[in-house]
């Protein structure tokens, strides 16, 4: 499927997969934990993996802020896309920042907050 979009992400990490729940709430990806993927098959390598979220759609592959922006657009947050975006080194320097501080105090209120989010869909969901 040529429209498809598949998400490589770091299936160990929680914010990871919290963040992956959040994008889905909005976009539908085929989300994938790297441990557990056939990277081969998409041309990426466990090493590209283990040190950014990869995204694989219309014929390329992004990776870290780039790949984020691309699901932010597609998810209909374009203004955060564009931040992301148009910050250039700021916005890849920020995607490696939380990448290397996943426990920090700032990233585990972020996670919190998605997970709220995430818990308020499935339950309206439910509903």
């Amino acid at each position: 499927m040529n429209n498809q979009i598949v998400v490589i992400y770091d299936g160990q990490c929680q914010f990871c997969q919290a963040s992956i729940d959040w994008i889905e709430q909005k976009l539908v990806v085929d989300s994938k934990a790297f441990q557990q993927a056939d990277l081969a098959s998409y041309g990426l390598t466990s090493d590209q993996c283990s040190k950014s979220v990869q995204v694989v759609s219309e014929g390329r592959v992004l990776a870290g802020a780039a790949a984020i922006a691309y699901l932010m657009n597609n998810r209909g947050n374009r203004a955060l896309s564009l931040v992301i975006t148009t910050s250039g080194p700021f916005g890849r320097f920020g995607y490696k920042w939380i990448a290397a501080h996943r426990n920090s105090l700032l990233v585990n209120a972020v996670h919190r907050l998605l997970n709220q989010s995430n818990s308020r869909y499935k339950k309206k969901q439910k509903d």
